[in-house]
């Protein structure tokens, strides 16, 4: 029986890489990559030569049974994203799912995500919290909304830099323009910026610039 390894990989700083991780990359038989060009850069930095075989949401679920039959006769093989940690807002939950269904061992290695030093970065509650990842983009978002309205807990999400202004203008609108917020821009980048404040001096602050860079979103919950 073979293993699948889900390793994260740098959310910008590529000197946040464990050891471990480019260990276990070396050893394997291949790495399924959401984007074989990008890991590929990630590769060379690390000196590292192994075969890639693309794995994203376009072809998961039509590859996922020949993964798991390969896995079963012992091939090992570790899974990457883009950034961050596989299954979190990106490919790996179906493959993990599956991998488990299927008696095939798995191991998920720590490392880099986006949602945790962004909620601890925040300076707003985090003995409890829940992670929303991206909203529904159409008339999904604002149902979602309704439904967090009462949420107690720090909330997270992920949001494109082209949405943030607007996506600010919804939790205005459903949570309230002075709920406090933190916006982490650029995670362990070069431009890495937290802005933290009420969501109107959010909207303002945002509103008046070019906004670039991954975006994470933490605000208060409610306390009604």
């Amino acid at each position: 029986m073979g293993k699948l390894y889900l390793i994260p990989t740098p959310i910008g700083n590529l000197g946040d890489i464990t050891l471990r991780a480019i260990n276990v990359l070396k050893e394997v038989d291949f790495i399924l990559a959401e984007d074989s060009r990008h890991t590929s850069k990630l590769l060379k930095h690390l000196a590292i030569d192994k075969k890639l075989v693309p794995h994203h949401q376009h072809n998961e679920h039509k590859s996922v049974a020949r993964l798991v039959e390969q896995l079963s006769q012992g091939t090992t093989v570790a899974l990457v994203t883009d950034a961050g940690t596989p299954g979190i807002s990106d490919p790996g939950f179906l493959l993990a799912r599956q991998c488990i269904t299927a008696g095939v061992e798995i191991e998920c290695l720590p490392g880099a995500t986006a949602f945790v030093p962004a909620l601890v970065n925040s300076g707003l509650p985090i003995h409890s919290f829940c992670f929303e990842g991206f909203l529904p983009h159409k008339k999904g978002k604002q149902k979602k909304l309704k439904e967090l309205a009462g949420e107690s807990r720090t909330m997270v999400f992920y949001e494109s830099p082209f949405r943030l202004v607007k996506t600010l203008g919804d939790f205005a609108s459903h949570f309230g323009t002075e709920r406090k917020v933190a916006v982490c821009r650029e995670l362990t980048k070069i431009y890495e910026e937290t802005f933290r404040g009420t969501v109107t001096e959010a909207i303002e602050y945002f509103g008046a610039k070019n906004v670039k860079g991954e975006i994470v979103i933490v605000i208060e919950g409610t306390d009604k």
